[in-house]
């Protein structure tokens, strides 16, 4: 029997990258996928993929920073589907790597509505689905840059901090309630999410203190190995595991 038989998973930022191979790989485990991302031709793209393949998937253009958008998409879920089984918070935006002292109103701002009031807002929507039914799973794509100071600049650091935070109160507040939510820490994967990045803005400071840092990376991730992990957390073979952190990095952090 596939893993997600029969399964409702909404998959965020799933056009490409990371969100991609998940959609993918959970279609294929037999879950009906609910895809969303800002890019109407990677949605297209992602819908003939999963339905050459035999999979099932109903696509939604969406931006995380906006609360009807996010509405949008659980509303979806339940009226193509019926329920939400699983919540996949991908979509992300990175920052120019600035610190503090060079960061500025609109960077910050971007970066926390949409790595962490858009999960937020997501969750907030699942988990009432979730009471009401007993049951459901959450994954947050969290990056190593929840859990180190040295990865990213300070908005993206601080936004995925905060996305850690919030998937370990959640994990533990509705522990009883059949509710799970992990998440998962990449470290450097191939993915499109270095477009959100402005190189020029890239500073002395900064490749003193981050670039440098990134020499110490064994090796880039795939998007697929990054699926397989999330394909752990939402089947039946995490049913213990409940606001955890599982990082997938090579080895990176352990330094």
């Amino acid at each position: 029997m596939k893993k997600l038989e029969n399964k409702v998973a909404i998959v965020t930022g799933a056009g490409a990258g990371m969100g991609k191979a998940i959609a993918t790989l959970f279609a294929a485990e037999g879950s009906k996928v609910i895809a969303t991302d800002i890019s109407q031709p990677r949605l297209d793209e992602l819908k003939k993929i999963i339905s050459e393949t035999g999979g099932e998937v109903t696509t939604l253009l969406a931006n995380m920073a906006m609360e009807e958008d996010i509405e949008r998409m659980i509303k979806l879920a339940t009226d193509t589907y019926g329920t939400l089984d699983i919540l996949v918070n991908n979509a992300g935006i990175m920052d120019n790597f600035e610190p503090v002292g060079e960061l500025g109103n609109a960077t910050w701002e971007k970066v926390m509505k949409i790595n962490v009031e858009g999960p937020l807002k997501a969750m907030r929507g699942a988990v009432k689905l979730f009471l009401a039914k007993g049951n459901g799973v959450i994954i947050n794509i969290c990056s190593i840059g929840g859990i180190k100071g040295g990865a990213a600049g300070a908005a993206y650091t601080a936004s995925k901090h905060a996305l850690v935070g919030l998937t370990r109160s959640t994990g533990y507040m509705y522990s009883k309630s059949g509710i799970r939510c992990n998440g998962i820490a990449p470290g450097a994967v191939n993915t499109s999410i270095g477009e959100t990045i402005d190189m020029i803005k890239i500073t002395p400071l900064v490749n003193d203190r981050i670039i440098t840092g990134m020499a110490l990376n064994p090796r880039t991730g795939e998007p697929l190995e990054i699926a397989n992990a999330a394909l752990f957390l939402a089947s039946d073979d995490a049913s213990f595991m409940n606001g955890h952190i599982l990082v997938v990095d090579g080895g990176w952090s352990a330094y």
